[in-house]
């Protein structure tokens, strides 16, 4: 298909328009190559090339999610299916700091050999942003781990999140990138994960990086943004990124400053601890001037629009996404174990679990701040001889083993290698109106945060956007507003060229929206019913999605970016920032 001729007319639609008093265009007909054409008053139904009758429908360009841990699971048809029935042509992953790529950072090698080995030194290097200090562990040596490259680690660590790629076997960002290319019907950004980077030069241990493994990582994430990423994320409540020092942390901002491209970051802790976390991210973009993006951004509305809307006052550059829903997703060792455990290196974690010295002081020190929690979980993976443990509560488990809560956890983590994960209720400081509050301040872009391993997922995967374009039945959005937060603000945000925007030479990548029947359908019983109100889907000009069934046409591919266009834009003129909303 060529970009200049017209291969495909979408016949009778209307497009977002604030300055109208139906918030929409009159109908219209969009002349598709592999780019918009031409936009012309709807006419007569055309001849002579492929027509899609768009029926009044709204058109919008392909929504693009902004956190989502697809990078294996966007090769399943099943999960292209549910992102595209959602009208979700591309999307954002290397999420929370730990992805598939590089394998390894260059020079690693010879800087251990020189004596820098990894090790467990009691409490080294402890940043004192994190209120989960690290202690001695009673085996700590040097890390067995450090001889596994960094995507067999990320594959086993996030297995529960991310899954298994089923091409990838190793390589560098351009590598992997490859591996979406003319493979799916969704295109897919990437950003450089800094604990990768971090574990496949230090390994696990819980220690600062020298000046010289900051060069290092520098270094490695210079070589990832040559190679197309979009940025860098940060998960600085997992480990072994939530050992990382500020120093660190500013060194590689200052990178992403050169190239204008964003630091996305899972803070280091969310609810109460959502001030002390927000002020470390603002004070690195301070320093700096890191365009600067909060991942699943959830609480208290009032509180935490404040901290960005101070941000924006001070001239600084944050954006964040969220989801529609009061339950999180995880995997079981962030939520129940501390950092002083090796969590990075299942088999050493595991193998402390069975030591009863090492359960004696979590039982001591740690579980017991943990006691309100347990009724808060659901297993949402849990591979091996509990499997039958999917979608039961963490109390239900532990009724059917005659265990306690947190024994049960540990057994769940033990018996499956620590890739048990869970899906959890978020404390009652959120709210539905504050998250309804949150996906109307202009700097709100959508975000998944979707996880499509293990038999009882959580169903923000298959719902999350349907519920959101919902949003402009029920008032709370425009069409206009729906195409800012779910598709141009995160376009802008990491860099996407010609996406985000229907105008004559943006990639054609529309969706077609129902106004009266998107909606989700997917729960936490049925995680995996598909959407409902998008049934046709174009990706560069090609009909991937078409009568709600996928047509086998994978024009998807991974997306460089162009770094002129990463500041988010502000919102169409018809948005309100609201701090309220209906429950």
């Amino acid at each position: 298909m060529t970009a200049s001729r017209v291969e495909t007319v979408v016949h009778g639609v209307r497009l977002p328009d604030a300055s109208s008093t139906t918030g929409l265009t009159e109908p219209v007909d969009l002349h598709l190559g592999r780019r918009v054409i031409a936009v012309s008053p709807a006419g007569r139904r055309p001849t002579g090339v492929d027509v899609l009758d768009g029926d009044g429908r709204v058109a919008l360009p392909g929504l693009v999610d902004a956190h989502v841990h697809g990078e294996a699971a966007v090769l399943d048809p099943e999960v292209q299916h549910a992102m595209l029935r959602q009208g979700v042509t591309s999307i954002v992953v290397g999420q929370d700091g730990v992805s598939f790529a590089p394998s390894h950072v260059p020079g690693a090698e010879s800087m251990r050999s020189a004596g820098a080995a990894p090790s467990r030194a009691a409490g080294a290097g402890a940043c004192a942003c994190a209120d989960r200090t690290p202690a001695p562990h009673p085996s700590s040596s040097a890390s067995a781990s450090a001889d596994l490259d960094a995507t067999t680690w990320a594959s086993r660590y996030f297995s529960a999140i991310n899954g298994d790629h089923p091409t990838f076997g190793g390589g560098g960002v351009a590598d992997l990138l490859a591996t979406y290319d003319g493979t799916t019907p969704v295109n897919v950004a990437y950003l450089v994960p800094h604990g990768t980077l971090r574990y496949a030069l230090l390994g696990d241990s819980d220690r600062t990086a020298t000046p010289a493994e900051r060069d290092l990582l520098v270094a490695a994430l210079v070589d990832g943004l040559d190679a197309g990423a979009v940025g860098m994320s940060t998960g600085l409540e997992y480990v072994p990124a939530a050992y990382a020092d500020r120093e660190e942390l500013v060194a590689l901002a200052r990178v992403l400053v050169g190239r204008g491209l964003p630091h996305v970051s899972h803070m280091r802790g969310y609810e109460d601890r959502a001030g002390a976390a927000m002020a470390e991210l603002v004070s690195i973009a301070a320093e700096t001037g890191v365009a600067t993006h909060v991942s699943h951004y959830h609480g208290p509305a009032a509180e935490l629009a404040g901290y960005v809307d101070d941000a924006l006052a001070s001239g600084l550059d944050i954006s964040f996404d969220s989801y529609p829903y009061l339950r999180g997703a995880s995997i079981l060792s962030m939520v129940a174990l501390p950092t002083w455990l090796p969590i990075a290196d299942p088999e050493r974690t595991v193998a402390a679990l069975r030591d009863p010295a090492v359960l004696a002081r979590l039982r001591t020190e740690h579980l017991p701040g943990l006691v309100d929690l347990w009724p808060r979980v659901t297993m949402a993976s849990v591979p091996g001889e509990h499997v039958w443990a999917e979608g039961l509560s963490l109390v239900e488990v532990a009724r059917r083993l005659n265990l306690s809560p947190a024994d049960t956890a540990v057994e769940l983590l033990v018996s499956t290698g620590l890739r048990a994960g869970c899906v959890f209720a978020q404390p009652p400081t959120n709210s539905a109106a504050s998250v309804l509050a949150l996906s109307t301040h202009p700097a709100q872009m959508g975000g998944s945060d979707a996880i499509y391993a293990g038999g009882r997922p959580h169903p923000r995967g298959w719902g999350a956007f349907a519920r959101m374009l919902a949003q402009v039945r029920s008032g709370d959005w425009t069409w206009s507003e729906a195409q800012h937060h779910l598709s141009t603000a995160a376009a802008r945000r990491f860099g996407l060229a010609g996406r985000g925007s229907l105008e004559v030479g943006s990639v054609a990548d529309v969706a077609l929206v129902d106004p009266g029947t998107v909606r989700d359908l997917a729960t936490y019983d049925e995680p995996r019913r598909l959407a409902t109100g998008v049934t046709d889907v174009v990706v560069a000009g090609r009909r991937v999605l078409s009568d709600g069934e996928l047509t086998g046409l994978t024009p998807g591919r991974s997306l460089r970016p162009s770094t002129t266009t990463t500041t988010a834009p502000a919102p169409a003129p018809a948005s309100a920032h609201r701090t309220g909303g209906r429950a």
